[in-house]
């Protein structure tokens, strides 16, 4: 996994620490530990899946192997 990929990572779950720490400090009346467990689940999850679906830490050459410069080299 390349590094930027894991930054990508670590902002989303520290997006989702904070809006948990929000909606904590609020103190609503319909918001029960277990809520706010289930809550912080749901959030680490979702900032996960987002980051590893969403998110894309390579250029548009990516999927190009190292030798293909020489290959479009040739091709010319």
């Amino acid at each position: 996994m390349c590094v930027q990929c894991m930054a990508s990572a670590m902002a989303a779950v520290g997006t989702a620490s904070g809006t948990r720490a929000f909606i904590a400090s609020r103190h609503f009346s319909w918001l029960t530990p277990r809520r706010l467990r289930a809550l912080t689940i749901v959030l680490l999850a979702g900032a996960l899946i987002a980051s590893a679906t969403l998110v894309s830490g390579s250029g548009p050459g990516s999927g190009q192997h190292v030798g293909s410069k020489a290959q479009s080299a040739e091709r010319r």
